[in-house]
């Protein structure tokens, strides 16, 4: 993405190095830009597309790449393009569908400065930081912390502080959230519309907390995901209303499906436990046990109430992973 690229409504308040006790120039050289070829038939093919693109960070001297988790799943190819412009193709080493992030290992000699890594809990609410792109101080936006609260996305994810920067960049996926003193905080996750103080309409970037990412990397390098039993997915997309979660789609053949729910089933109960928003039904889904256990969903239909049982799965078991290790 160059200058030009950036929507008019983004306020570009571009950082000058000077004001930085680190060596910003030698910072943004950790960045690059991921680019993914997906297979036609992968079941992320519909929603993400089959060629992908974001930035990633290098996190050791090895060449490891952290980056959004969605640019590299179901990923046959993956391509690493750095500041000077040197191509060198990557393997996705491992993503993590709870936190979201993806690792990815470059293949050949990466002559980049790893970035060292900060402690998003010390963040703290009107923080000032950079989130930067793969294209230097051009792709990198002055931003603040505008909160740090749950977030609960339609697609079966959770996390319980998630970063909220703005002014929103424009190219978000996998952006680095860089600190006052040069240390990674974040990977940038989405873009959206959120409501300010005083009660403005402002967009938004949703960035994932970098504290996810320590407790599980050795994990992530060894086995190519948490070493633990995986979450049931019910495959369903929920979204919350005013009467409660519900169902925006179903994923084709996923449990949901086979379970006989539809899109406009407002979820009442999960296992005879009340949930009245996203987070209170994930977690009860979560609670009942590991990838495979049944899970009894009670939900209202065009004024019904109806039960069924779903036979949930592991959602990496319908992933395509020809390029993890």
């Amino acid at each position: 993405m160059t200058d030009d690229e950036f929507p008019d409504e983004v306020i570009r308040d571009t950082p000058n190095p000077a004001d930085y006790e680190f060596d910003l120039y030698k910072c943004l050289q950790s960045l690059v830009s991921v680019r993914t070829r997906i297979p036609d038939d992968a079941m992320t093919a519909s929603v993400l597309g089959t060629e992908r693109s974001g930035h990633g960070v290098v996190i050791n001297d090895q060449g490891l790449i952290l980056t959004i988790g969605y640019v590299v799943t179901e990923a046959e190819s993956v391509w690493l393009v750095d500041h000077a412009g040197t191509t060198l193709p990557g393997h996705v080493v491992a993503y993590d569908q709870a936190s979201g992030f993806g690792l990815v290992q470059a293949l050949g000699k990466l002559q980049l400065p790893a970035i060292p890594i900060g402690r998003s809990a010390s963040i703290k609410v009107g923080q000032p930081m950079l989130l930067a792109g793969a294209d230097g101080i051009s792709e990198t936006l002055k931003v603040n912390i505008a909160a740090v609260n749950e977030f609960a996305g339609y697609w079966e994810y959770l996390l319980d502080a998630a970063i909220f920067t703005t002014p929103a960049h424009p190219s978000w996926g996998g952006a680095a959230l860089i600190g006052e003193d040069g240390q990674l905080y974040g990977i940038g996750s989405l873009i959206l519309q959120t409501v300010n103080s005083k009660n403005d309409a402002q967009s938004a970037n949703m960035v994932i907390p970098i504290d996810l990412l320590t407790p599980i990397l050795d994990d992530l390098l060894m086995f190519g995901k948490r070493n633990e039993p995986a979450r049931p997915w019910l495959g369903w997309f929920v979204h919350d209303t005013r009467d409660g979660p519900s169902v925006a789609g179903i994923a084709e053949e996923s449990p949901a499906d086979i379970a006989g729910l539809l899109s406009g089933d407002l979820i009442i109960e999960i296992n005879g436990k009340p949930v009245n928003d996203l987070p209170e039904l994930y977690r009860c889904v979560w609670g009942s046990g590991e990838a495979g256990v049944d899970v009894e969903v009670l939900f209202e239909r065009d004024g019904e109430q109806l039960a069924t049982t779903v036979q949930s799965v592991d959602r990496s078991a319908r992933l395509k992973s020809a390029s993890l290790h």
